[in-house]
């Protein structure tokens, strides 16, 4: 049996790292050493290049995002099986053997081996370097509180989707230093999350006040600052939060923390969702967990929307023989948040003062050249702009500027 002969045996052989085997591009390589053609030569290439030139490289990555049941029962902090931590450093070796197959031999192979001897066919090729994947898993695994595992080492934000939490590859967001006023506010958000991260014990926040105040954009912005630091954030929409116990269930013994959050939060009065939410912030045994917390914005001080049927009945009377419960627990739902931050418009001299952080932070010429435009009239365009629209806020000084850059 030749050496590649054996190499393949020890893809078929690996046990803990199953998925790594089971990678298109790992099974393109096993087929490759397997029929040893032009053809399977090929498709290895094509499944490899879009990833890059460097086989040893993508072994490595494969090894370090894989997120099977040995590296979650190390982040949970069990008790692991020697025969098992034997079986994972064999298999370490494996892969370090299949990372640093040379192209060279391959290629000379598969030539020999084709009918036409090879002739006119020039094969590309592939790099490798020096491996040593025990060395950089434990290092990993040492880290994996702040790095993560699987997805989660890959991305930083999620959402739910059918049922499954799922990573957005290109959030939305903006940094901390992109944000002006609110400071009192926005510090309260991060100190909790600082206190989620060195578990000091963090509370449920429910950030509330008027549209365009940076409400999310604040809790995104948190989140992506602290991410380098073992922070996540899945979002949930309203309609979702019947998801919430499975969502805890799911990430209850990752090392990394999490931000569930919720934006613009409120229930009409016979919403199914409410239940789960309350169940939630009261500490059911479906309850965060001492990695998580919930993060809510909403428009509304009270997050159950009730009229004056619910409050009377729709037939003209109290229809509820306990009517007063009923109200009381609608109405304490915002209550059950630890924290709640009020986000309020700003006044004149803030929204001015967030005008011209961010036309400083555009490049918008402010002077008295041609193609400049002078303080005071920065100032009265911006809030006319901020009567047309919905009054002042951050967001219409962002929509302003904007706008203003571009020449509307």
């Amino acid at each position: 049996m030749s050496i590649y002969n054996e190499l393949r045996s020890k893809i078929d052989s690996l046990a803990v790292f199953r998925q790594v085997k089971e990678d298109p591009a790992v099974v393109s390589l096993r087929k490759l050493l397997d029929e040893n053609t032009i053809a399977a030569y090929s498709d290895f290439i094509s499944t490899l290049y879009p990833e890059g030139a460097n086989l040893s490289e993508y072994i490595r990555r494969q090894v370090l995002d894989d997120d099977n049941f040995y590296v979650k029962a190390v982040a949970a902090g069990k008790k692991i099986d020697p025969e098992i931590a034997a079986a994972v450093k064999n298999e370490l070796n494996l892969l370090n053997e299949i990372g640093q197959i040379p192209s060279a031999e391959i290629r000379q192979m598969v030539l020999d081996s084709d009918s036409s001897g090879g002739r006119g066919i020039s094969l590309p090729k592939w790099k490798t370097e020096k491996l040593n994947l025990i060395k950089d898993f434990t290092a990993k695994l040492a880290d994996i509180s702040s790095t993560g595992y699987g997805i989660y080492a890959k991305y930083k934000f999620f959402r739910v989707e059918d049922g499954q939490i799922v990573p957005v590859a290109h959030p939305d967001y903006q940094r901390l230093d992109q944000l002006f006023e609110y400071e009192r506010e926005r510090n309260l958000v991060i100190r909790n999350t600082e206190a989620l991260l060195d578990g000091s014990g963090a509370s449920n926040i429910l950030l509330y006040g008027d549209m365009g105040t940076g409400k999310s954009t604040t809790i995104k912005a948190v989140a992506a600052a602290y991410a380098d630091k073992g922070l996540r954030m899945i979002e949930l929409k309203k309609n979702q939060l019947f998801q919430i116990p499975s969502v805890m269930e799911e990430i209850a013994s990752n090392p990394l923390k999490f931000i569930i959050f919720i934006d613009d939060l409120s229930f009409a009065g016979n919403d199914d969702n409410f239940a789960a939410l309350k169940a939630t912030l009261e500490g059911s045994i479906t309850g965060c967990g001492d990695n998580a917390v919930i993060y809510a914005t909403s428009n509304r001080r009270h997050l159950v929307r009730e009229s004056a049927a619910d409050r009377v009945g729709t037939a003209g009377f109290d229809d509820d023989l306990h009517l007063n419960d009923t109200m009381q627990e609608t109405m304490s739902l915002a209550a059950r948040f630890g924290l709640t931050i009020t986000f309020s418009k700003p006044g004149k001299d803030e929204y001015l003062s967030i005008v011209r952080s961010l036309a400083d932070e555009y490049g918008v010429a402010i002077g008295n050249g041609e193609d400049e435009i002078t303080e005071d009239e920065l100032m009265t365009k911006a809030e006319a702009f901020a009567i047309r629209r919905n009054g002042r806020s951050p967001r219409t000084a962002r929509q302003f500027i904007e706008l203003l850059k571009i020449g509307i």
